[in-house]
């Protein structure tokens, strides 16, 4: 398991080299080893192409993202858990406008993260 004790932002970033170091990484949290479909929790999960899976019983696909934070967006994940350590060290609230400096992406796209990670959080 990824030691998720990171002191600055050169650590996270070490750390998550690249979007499938990512991708492993949650999917170790999420599931451990374990995969289970998020539309039908008893149904067989096959694993395909791309990193994504396919629920038996529905026939739905679908990935690590599905039913999180990161659902239905093309942001690397890499940037999320940057904006993600970001927000959460930060003793006062971060502006749209400085994130996506941080984290070079649109305001709207960082306004947009804002909101995700701030109604997952309770911030």
């Amino acid at each position: 398991m990824i030691n998720t004790n990171f002191n600055s932002i050169i650590d996270l970033l070490e750390v998550f080299p690249d979007e499938q170091t990512c991708i492993d990484y949650l999917e170790k949290i999420r599931w451990n080893g374990d995969v289970v479909s998020p539309f039908d929790s008893a149904s067989k999960v096959y694993k395909c192409k791309g990193n994504k899976y396919r629920c038996r019983n529905t026939g739905k696909y679908f990935n690590v993202r599905t039913e999180t934070l990161f659902d239905n967006t093309k942001i690397e994940l890499r940037k999320w858990l940057l904006a993600i350590y970001i927000v959460t060290s930060q003793n006062k609230n971060i502006s749209s406008l400085q994130l996506s400096r941080d984290i070079s992406v649109t305001q709207k796209t960082a306004w947009f993260m804002l909101q995700r990670i701030k109604d997952c959080f309770n911030i």
